[in-house]
């Protein structure tokens, strides 16, 4: 087991000991830099042991400078002896995914606690200075340090947490797609519930896609026009595998119907023979669970693969045009529906509302593509 995997076990040890969220995770973060400068000459044999002795001390030494606390913090050490078995990783899922934080803070603070990532490695990620993302982590840790260890703790919040970390794909040293992935089959081995199933299957199709969806030059690749080959079918598989024990439990979730338009997708083995009316059946189920406006989009797309175009243009009729890639969806359907003025139109339109440079480039391509046919 490596320092990362260690990481909130003994976070967690300190927690129960009476520490604070904060205090203990600094502890620790004390502790692993001992480890790093003495394991490699002197390893010890219980390494969890030793983290948990070392961060202790840590915690207390910081304790025992403040006067206030000093005579609780001194008689509050235990007596030396084996180290608990018990593995707190899942009560700090859902501390750091506190209803009181926001999902910025949320990720931030699970990835440095759960996924024993360093303040520079989640700041290189996110592309932000150092010292914000300490401010960040340190804002975070604050919030949560009143809240009491032993409270339950909220799913569906962790699991949306654990989705905007995977959302976030990757970029320097830290790929925070395959962190999610690691740290929900994390979850899945400490937690028997469906939806965290359906979550890890979703990440799992979805993952297998990415050697596809960029060509050499760093494009975007539509999904229509990706090379399947490229496709992880080992990935595909887990995937598939593990969304079918989920669904047969009979409890659907968000993830579980998003996963299962991922694995429809995954299945077809050409563009042209993707089952649509599955999945616009998928994407009714997924509308009735979520009843989100973002579904209501993705699923005009659907509509029109298996109705044609109008229909998905009727679909998308009654949504609100300042939702994020109404534009796109809607150049794309314009376009098949023939009408390739207003197709150029929305496809500069969307590119200008573009979340990404990737995205970007793409539609203003888009836009190029039509706007350069003869007679335009």
């Amino acid at each position: 087991m490596n320092l990362r995997e260690l990481t909130p076990q003994v976070i967690g040890v300190l927690v129960r000991r009476g520490a604070d969220f904060a205090a203990a995770e600094d502890a620790v973060q004390d502790a692993l830099v001992e480890a790093v400068r003495s394991w490699p000459d002197d390893p010890p044999r219980d390494a969890k042991g030793w983290l948990v002795t070392v961060a202790w001390r840590k915690f207390l030494d910081a304790a025992r400078a403040e006067t206030a606390r000093r005579r609780r913090e001194e008689s509050a050490e235990p007596p030396p002896g084996p180290v608990s078995g018990t593995d707190d990783t899942l009560q700090l899922y859902f501390l750091c995914a506190h209803p009181s934080l926001t999902p910025a803070s949320a990720v931030a603070l699970t990835l440095r606690a759960v996924g024993g990532l360093t303040t520079r490695q989640i700041a290189q990620a996110y592309l932000v200075p150092e010292a914000t993302m300490a401010q960040r982590i340190s804002r975070a840790k604050r919030t949560v340090a009143g809240v009491r260890f032993d409270q339950p703790g909220d799913v569906a919040t962790v699991l949306r947490v654990l989705y905007l970390v995977f959302n976030e794909g990757y970029s320097g040293e830290v790929d925070l797609a395959a962190e999610a992935i690691r740290l929900t089959r994390q979850l899945a081995a400490a937690i028997d519930h469906p939806e965290v199933a359906g979550l890890l299957a979703l990440m799992l199709l979805h993952h297998a896609r990415r050697a596809a969806r960029t060509a050499p030059d760093g494009s975007l690749v539509p999904l229509a026009e990706q090379d399947r080959g490229r496709w992880d079918t080992a990935l595909i598989a887990e995937g598939v595998g593990i969304l079918q024990t989920a669904l047969a439990r009979d409890r659907l979730g968000e993830f579980q119907a998003q996963a299962a338009i991922a694995a429809l997708h995954a299945d077809a083995p050409t563009a042209a023979e993707t089952d649509w009316v599955q999945i616009v059946e998928w994407y009714d189920e997924l509308a009735r669970l979520t009843d989100s406006p973002v579904v209501r989009l993705n699923r005009a797309v659907a509509v029109g693969e298996a109705d044609g175009p109008r229909a998905g243009l009727a679909a998308l009729a009654g949504l609100d045009a300042a939702l994020p890639r109404y534009a796109a969806v809607a150049a794309y359907l314009h376009e098949r529906d023939g009408d390739v003025q207003t197709a150029a139109r929305l496809y500069a339109e969307a590119a200008r509302k573009a979340a990404n440079l990737a995205e970007r480039d793409h539609l203003t391509r888009q836009a190029a593509r039509l706007n350069s046919r003869p007679g335009r």
